[in-house]
């Protein structure tokens, strides 16, 4: 009989519970964490409503803390026992996607090898994180050792948010000075909302409409903090702004309203970094898009992994220049992932990030 363990699996849309599954087996790229922390993400409950198609008896979950439990032949340079972290995005780096710059959306080697999200692998084509233990593919590229010093829940946002977040920052091409626009202050929203003042952003201004997460927003770098439900955002940026309007928008959240917000307020030739996970077809206003002739960039990123953006994003933690702790409301064990979905999802009780602990 192979060993069991417990996994918050995909049932049916609405159902997501904790069964018994067999403990991953690995080959010889391959490494098998043993999960200490992990957490609930937005896009999990896109899985849970059905909004997000996986197979039925799927382990949900991509963002992995643990340790080394066992290592495949293959892999080098690590020990059992290690402290570790996965991206949320483990691409193999050997595809064509990958060594042309696209590893999130490494389709493997066959063909050309693109595929959309193809990276993510975690909780989506391959069991995931929210289990006792994870087999991470292709682990050399994959694994990041976490510090000595670091706790668990100091690492907990690199996998997905922080790399996520820090993504649309840089894919907006922030400069020193520039005036920016996060539209949703969710955790991606608040991580874009610290890799903009990391960046140099000298105007951030944040949207949201509960007040928990303005005032997060505020400790994390926000200059000036815009609650939708008391003032016209649009028309506020636009005179914040003395009518030019932002360098950059972020969209954090993946609807329409935020998205035509964010390309309403851009000034002639500013950028709309787009990372919201959209449930509907999109629509862009014609004066917003100045007919398409603004000079305007609408980009959207996927969280870039691998162990190197792994180990820049510990060293910023490590080096004190951010504290994404705070973000982590509320702690649960992983037999209560069900109850944490539950709040999640619901936004219920200030909830930011939960963390799942295992033992």
């Amino acid at each position: 009989m192979p060993a069991m363990m417990k996994a918050a699996i995909f049932v049916e849309p609405g159902r997501i519970e904790i069964d018994d599954k067999p403990v991953p087996e690995i080959g010889p790229d391959d490494a098998l964490m043993r999960v200490t922390t992990t957490t609930i993400c937005g896009t999990d409950v896109h899985i849970l409503k059905g909004e997000y198609p996986v197979e039925k008896g799927l382990t949900i979950g991509h963002e992995p803390v643990g340790v080394i439990e066992k290592l495949g032949a293959n892999v080098k340079g690590y020990e059992e026992g290690q402290r570790v972290i996965a991206g949320a995005i483990c691409p193999s780096f050997t595809s064509y996607a990958c060594q042309d710059g696209c590893s999130a959306q490494d389709g493997g080697h066959h063909g050309h090898g693109y595929k959309p999200m193809g990276g993510w692998r975690f909780g989506n084509t391959i069991d995931g994180a929210q289990a006792e233990y994870l087999r991470v593919p292709d682990a050399q590229a994959n694994l990041g050792p976490v510090p000595d010093g670091l706790t668990d829940e100091q690492v907990l946002m690199c996998p997905d948010i922080m790399s996520t977040g820090f993504a649309g920052a840089e894919s907006a091409d922030i400069r020193i000075g520039d005036t920016v626009a996060v539209f949703a202050q969710g955790p991606i929203g608040l991580c874009a909302t610290a890799g903009a003042r990391l960046r140099g952003a000298g105007l951030i201004i944040a949207v949201d409409g509960v007040d928990e997460r303005l005032a997060m927003a505020r400790q994390l770098g926000a200059d000036v903090v815009l609650d939708y439900r008391r003032v016209d955002v649009v028309d506020e940026i636009l005179r914040l702004t003395g009518g030019r309007g932002v360098d950059a928008s972020i969209e954090a959240l993946g609807l329409q309203v935020t998205f035509e917000n964010a390309l309403r307020v851009l000034k002639p030739g500013g950028t709309l970094s787009s990372l919201g996970v959209y449930a509907e077809d999109l629509t862009i206003p014609l004066a917003a898009f100045s007919a398409g002739l603004g000079d305007n960039r609408i980009v959207t990123s996927l969280c870039p992994g691998g162990k190197e953006r792994m180990r820049r994003l510990m060293q910023i933690l490590g080096g004190g220049r951010l504290d994404l702790r705070p973000l982590v409301t509320h702690r649960y064990g992983l037999e209560q992932i069900v109850e944490a979905y539950d709040l999640f999802a619901h936004q219920r009780d200030g909830v930011l990030k939960v963390a799942i602990r295992n033992g």
